[in-house]
């Protein structure tokens, strides 16, 4: 035995020996500085060019390969730049001790800022959206941007993940508004649910810890602008009025053609009970249904069974009955079906979508609906009508078996393969040790992604009564009040809008007339002039020196691209004229620039400066943000 022993305490020896790894060398900083390094700037570089490499391989739809080829040596470079900056940062650290260290540049994760520009367009489309609001009898609400955890809680479904938790604040568990629905429900019930027949709007942002793709407008920080109508009205009309609103809205705003999907919560339930889908399954496979606008019926089908554990033959009904979208004749076919007008879910859901489509049909906008059984909307508080508007952009490029400008009619085909499809954002992988500063997550190819739907929302009658009956405690009754409204994703709507504002040459700046003077100063007499303009309504500027030169005072007008030149010189003024030289601008080469004129202005008596002004086309077409004729 004590041979047996040491042999194998021989054997073990070695083995250990042979697996002895030899000693790695770490570069050392000192060294580093005196021999040659990548540089920063050049790896910058590169990296600005691999980029560019792999969205044209993406564009061109490259081999697969040689895209993920691509993909990974980006990958690399980034982490070659993070090493080098902390190489270098611990270098400098230990030559000059302990350095305050320098921060990161950068707006947080699905995130962003707008320049002047971009916020002249966004606040273009907030303004044409709170004038249809108030055109339609809205009154103004605004709430928290965070609320207490427990209000957004079990309110969401599936997306309930997608809530910001905050850090305990002083004993409230809190969280960031994931929209304006919930804070508006309880708002409603602290007033005791009593206030009847109320018709309200709220602009403001929002936020959702969703995976984002800022080019389409799905960022984590996000506006939305909703208006509701809350109380006890006749059945539907309050519910046709939201529809009406959305597509004046949308008809006012340049996004091109859209439609409006409807459908009804009930009509669906229904379909889910007739179908064979248990009570307890009814929200989850709901959730799949949504889906289907950009998701093979394969694809959702899969998720219904295997994930959520569906029969396969409840599947394959509920598939027949999705597959539908139309008109009002699409409500024919279902009162047709005896098993489906025998459920009283579905009954009521149908004879209240004929009388929606009877008051759409006066406020004429029928043309712009499809009725569409497959559109279920994931949350959870939805308990009648649901709708939700798309443009072509709203899915993914190439993807168009569940849009609704594909083709539609009461009874399509319905095909059980998947057709194909374009490439999918990938999901993130696991968090691994990662360099400091290095991209974690895998890149999104946002070429890939669409838009999305532009606005959405329904009828939720139970979301007030849940909260009041919360508060009221167990065995308490407590009142509810019905709502129906609806939420316009504002930064969406920007995606569409923006390249089509910049491609027109739209405005920038709402500056509309720049005061100069030719020779002295003028200073004083420059004042009391924009003085006067701005009393008027007339947005004026002028430059801060004493005495500027005349040509860099046209430079700061063409910068703001204002459109009326007013010049003061010391002889006019004590003939009582000024000199108002009309700027104008055109596309050259894809480029705005401005018109090189000759003419050196109109004389304007300076007591009728203001009413000349406002009797020009450019004035009464200002609010357009038209700058290019």
């Amino acid at each position: 035995m004590l041979r047996q022993a040491k042999r194998a305490g021989s054997l073990l020896s070695r083995s250990y020996r042979s697996c002895i790894i030899a000693p790695i060398t770490l570069p050392n900083p000192k060294r580093m500085a005196t021999t040659t390094q990548p540089n920063p700037d050049a790896l910058a570089s590169e990296i600005a060019a691999q980029s560019t490499l792999l969205n044209d391989l993406r564009k061109q739809q490259a081999d697969p390969a040689l895209v993920e080829e691509a993909k990974k040596k980006l990958g690399d470079l980034k982490k070659s730049l993070a090493l080098l900056q902390n190489a270098n940062a611990g270098a400098s650290g230990a030559k000059e001790g302990k350095k305050k260290e320098r921060i990161l540049l950068k707006t947080p994760k699905g995130t962003r800022d707008y320049g002047p520009g971009e916020m002249f367009c966004r606040e273009h489309i907030e303004r044409i959206v709170k004038e249809c609001f108030t055109t339609y009898g809205g009154s103004q609400l605004d709430t928290p941007v965070f609320e207490r955890k427990e209000i957004l809680a079990g309110k969401y479904g599936e997306d309930a993940k997608l809530i910001f938790d905050l850090m305990d604040q002083g004993g409230e568990q809190l969280a960031l508004r994931y929209d304006h629905t919930v804070p508006l429900a309880r708002y409603l019930a602290m007033s005791g649910a009593i206030t009847t027949q109320n018709k309200l709007w709220q602009v403001g942002k929002v936020y959702r810890r969703d995976n984002p793709v800022m080019s389409k407008g799905r960022m984590r920080e996000f506006s939305q602008a909703d208006f509701d109508i809350a109380g006890v009205w006749d059945t539907m009309i309050p519910d046709a009025e939201i529809v009406s609103l959305v597509c004046t809205i949308l008809s006012r705003l340049d996004v091109g053609e859209f439609i409006i999907k409807i459908n009804h919560r009930k009509i669906l339930d229904g379909i889910f009970e007739v179908c064979g889908v248990p009570a307890e399954k009814i929200r989850p496979i709901s959730s799949a249904v949504d889906k289907l606008d950009k998701m093979a019926w394969a694809d959702v089908k899969k998720e219904m069974t295997e994930e959520k554990g569906l029969d396969p033959a409840a599947a394959d009904k509920i598939g027949e009955y999705v597959k539908h979208k139309g008109g009002p004749e699409l409500l024919d076919l279902l009162r047709a079906d005896a098993a489906l007008m025998a459920n009283a879910n579905a009954k009521t859901g149908i004879e209240e979508m004929g009388l929606l489509f009877t008051y759409l049909n006066a406020y004429r906008v029928t043309d712009k609906l499809s009725f569409d059984l497959s559109l279920a909307r994931g949350l959870d508080y939805y308990t009648g009508i649901i709708y939700e508007a798309i443009v072509e952009a709203s899915a993914p490029p190439g993807f168009k078996s569940a849009n609704a400008f594909a083709s539609s009619s009461a009874t399509p085909p319905v095909s059980n393969a998947t057709p194909p499809e374009p490439q999918q954002p990938k999901k993130k992988p696991a968090k691994k040790a990662a360099v400091a500063g290095a991209d974690e997550e895998e890149e999104i190819d946002e070429s890939q992604v669409g838009v999305g739907s532009i606005a959405a929302g329904g009828r939720y009658d139970n979301l007030v009564g849940m909260f009041t009956a919360a508060a009221a405690g167990e065995g308490k009754k407590a009142p509810g009040l019905p709502c129906v409204g609806v939420s316009i994703g504002l930064d969406r709507i920007f995606a569409l809008v923006w390249p089509k504002w910049v491609e027109r040459g739209m405005r920038s700046k709402e500056t509309m007339a720049y005061v100069m003077a030719a020779g002295d100063g003028l200073l004083a007499e420059r004042v009391e002039l924009v003085r006067e303009l701005r009393e008027a309504g007339i947005k004026t500027d002028f430059l801060f020196k004493a005495k500027p030169k005349l040509p860099a005072q046209f430079a700061a007008g063409e910068k703001d691209e204002v459109p009326f030149a007013i010049i003061l010189g010391g002889d006019e003024l004590k003939q009582g004229l000024v000199t108002v030289k009309e700027q104008k601008w055109e596309f050259v080469d894809g480029k705005k620039v401005k018109v090189e004129s000759t003419d050196k202005g109109t004389k304007v008596q300076r007591s009728e400066l203001i009413q000349w002004i406002k009797n020009t086309p450019t004035f009464k077409d200002w609010s357009s943000g038209k700058l290019i004729a």
